[in-house]
């Protein structure tokens, strides 16, 4: 879930199944989404090319598609 337009840009906690990502830029022209994924990357520590949108690219809740490997690192997240 992307929480745009937030005071700090920060990746953690939950709704629901989804991790949390707060950022500051404000939902225009895809800004928030860019910003979203790429917070999302470094946050699991992989480079922004292997983030990728599957859906929700106007809407809070996003899909994406990562790495497995990313798993373990989503539920450290999740737990935030």
């Amino acid at each position: 879930m992307v929480k745009p337009g937030s005071r700090t840009s920060s990746v953690g906690g939950s709704h629901g199944d989804a991790v949390v990502v707060r950022v500051r830029e404000r939902a225009v022209d895809g800004k928030a989404t860019e910003a979203a994924l790429t917070a999302l990357a470094q946050a699991l520590g992989l480079p922004r090319r292997d983030v990728a949108l599957v859906t929700g690219a106007t809407n809070r809740m996003k899909l994406v598609d990562v790495a497995d490997s990313a798993a373990a690192r989503i539920a450290e997240l999740r737990a935030l």
